[in-house]
């Protein structure tokens, strides 16, 4: 079994000293060797001899998704791409991807944290894993895929979709385990329905689920109908890819791995820590992270931190189900989508306004995104052939940038509400 004693049982003041002696060396290796955060330093004045305590942190200018972006695709790195041997990305609003990259050590570290929470959900040498994340350049699968592999499972590296297939496998090859998206596994669970096969015809015993937001009910949901105990987990590319932290059996918190992600909340109007137990954006700073450290970087996720032992016997600090974010980014079939993406592909389009409507919607247990968007010229909806070239080629140049498929209505001019503030493009109608 993977369970780290030493670091999961670990006392409070020892983790804090770990966590302090890493911190003040990651700061001054990030200082040295990337120069965005020594510009950030200079400006204000901060040395990384400043940071004495772990207090000190807040002494550190915050990292978000646009210095990502600025920096884009390399500018972050602290080490040269020799010793870059992993490349991952996810959607940026503009097309452009937000890029990370790991080292080799990087990479052992990472398999590491996601062995230890398959382990606290109760993973096994013994399973045999279906990894129903889509492969690519999104950090779940191949994350799960390498952290089951570091514990000793078989993985069947099942990718997404096609799912009477997935059941198949799923059936025929005898999966213990499932990863996936909470939504999927629920339509998965409706084509097994539909194909006549029922869930104690299937081995699965437990579920490692993420990429999305989840509920309790929704949980309960998939307890019922495939038979397997539903775990939540935690990550996000600029920081790791899935592996900050995991559900345990008890289910009261994600266990995080803080001997390598030091977890602050702060106030979503003050950008101050607020104090224990209360909710707010979490802040992560990497501790270990050779190829793309990240000090103090904002998730826009809203959750608090729990302190206190678990029945589990593991001390790490916890942090509850997050509860939203404070931006306006979409996620959508385990896929971020930004507003700004759809609006720039829209408006890059001549036959259409600028007028537009996103709805988002759970139909059964997947998310649908559609987008009703004003033609510029109303005789334009009379031309059938014209209408359906103009729908194709809008919902290509939006699949390249979103990476998932939306449905694009047409509509006449003047048709879709008119805001005199804020214009509130966004309706999600999905109750988790």
């Amino acid at each position: 079994m993977f369970f780290d004693s030493k670091i999961e049982q670990m006392g409070r003041e020892e983790m804090r000293a770990l966590q302090l002696e890493r911190l003040k060396k990651i700061v001054k290796y990030a200082y040295e060797r990337v120069p965005f955060y020594k510009k950030k330093f200079d400006e204000i004045g901060l040395k990384p001899e400043d940071i004495q305590t772990l207090e000190d942190i807040s002494k550190i200018p915050y990292t978000t998704k646009t210095d990502l972006r600025d920096n884009y695709p390399y500018g972050l790195l602290a080490v040269p791409m020799d010793d870059i041997v992993r490349v991952h990305a996810s959607s940026g609003t503009s097309g452009k991807p937000t890029v990370v990259a790991y080292t080799k050590n990087d990479l052992d570290m990472w398999s590491d944290c996601v062995a230890r929470l398959i382990v606290a959900a109760g993973g096994k040498k013994s399973d045999v894993v279906q990894i129903s994340f889509g492969y690519g350049l999104f950090t779940g699968a191949l994350g799960l895929h390498q952290g089951w592999e570091k514990v000793g499972a078989s993985v069947i590296p099942a990718s997404s979709g096609n799912t009477e297939r997935q059941v198949m496998l799923m059936k025929d090859l005898g999966a213990t385990a499932l990863v996936a998206t909470p939504s999927y596994g629920l339509y998965i669970s409706e084509v097994m329905e539909k194909m006549g096969i029922k869930k104690e015809d299937l081995k699965l015993r437990i579920g490692l689920f993420g990429s999305e937001a989840s509920s309790p009910e929704m949980h309960k949901e998939l307890q019922d109908k495939l038979g397997v105990f539903p775990t939540d987990n935690y990550g996000l590319s600029e920081i790791i890819g899935p592996g900050v932290s995991g559900e345990c059996e008890y289910k009261c918190g994600m266990h995080i791995n803080e001997d390598h992600f030091y977890p602050e909340i702060i106030d979503r109007e003050t950008l101050m820590p607020v104090a224990d137990g209360e909710w707010g954006e979490l802040v992560i700073t990497t501790l270990t992270k050779e190829g793309l450290p990240m000090l103090r970087y904002r998730t826009k996720d809203i959750t608090r931190l729990i302190t206190d032992k678990c029945k589990c016997g593991r001390t790490t600090t916890r942090m509850d189900r997050i509860q939203g974010r404070s931006d306006d980014m979409l996620i959508i079939r385990g896929v971020n989508v930004f507003p700004s993406q759809i609006e720039g592909v829209l408006m890059s389009i001549p036959e259409i306004g600028g007028n537009y409507e996103i709805v988002v919607e759970r139909i059964g247990h997947l998310d649908k995104l559609t987008i009703n968007v004003e033609v510029k010229e109303v005789t334009l909806l009379d031309n059938y052939s014209k209408l359906e070239d103009l729908i194709r080629k809008v919902r290509q140049k939006l699949k390249v940038v979103l990476q998932i498929d939306a449905v694009v209505k047409l509509v006449e001019p003047q048709s879709l509400k008119r805001f005199e503030g804020k214009a509130k493009r966004v309706t999600d109608l999905r109750k988790i």
